[in-house]
């Protein structure tokens, strides 16, 4: 479970002093946190799933990632250096990010098994491949792919 993993990952970073993986990993679970009491709120007392652990720890990259374009336009190259490093540990819980052609083969296939006839559609294929991929793909960069596929098809 994720969520265990994640909580043993912090005490073996408390233990080896590191700093930064002790820093990124309580903001992880502290995100986590916030999305359990909310889940608790609309019925569910076991907190977030997994999967919603994944898109959570995608969110967190995909918003280092826009930091780090912002501090480079700033010069601060520091800060960029530091939300990498960020980047670096949060990706050691996601599973292996499928390429931009593993997603258009997967997203081709959805389009098949669905029946997806044009954009219309496009809400079918994205809820199946988030359900059967769920971690491994950037769902903004899915979409596009997928889209594409759809008007291609149209």
């Amino acid at each position: 479970m994720l969520r265990q993993k994640l909580n043993e990952a912090l005490k073996a970073a408390m233990r080896a002093k590191d700093e930064r993986r002790v820093s990124t990993t309580r903001l992880i679970l502290a995100a986590l946190k916030d999305r359990d009491i909310a889940a608790r709120g609309d019925g569910r007392p076991d907190g977030i799933t997994d999967d919603e652990i994944l898109v959570l720890l995608q969110m967190m990259v995909r918003q280092r990632r826009e930091s780090i374009e912002l501090y480079e336009k700033g010069g601060r190259s520091e800060l960029a250096d530091q939300e990498r490093e960020e980047i670096a540990i949060i990706e050691e819980y996601l599973p292996r990010q499928l390429s931009e052609n593993e997603v258009a083969d997967a997203a081709k296939q959805l389009v098949a098994e669905v029946g997806a006839k044009g954009i219309k559609d496009m809400g079918k294929v994205m809820a199946q491949l988030k359900a059967r991929y769920a971690g491994q793909l950037d769902l903004a960069k899915a979409s596009a792919i997928v889209k594409n596929i759809l008007g291609a098809a149209a």
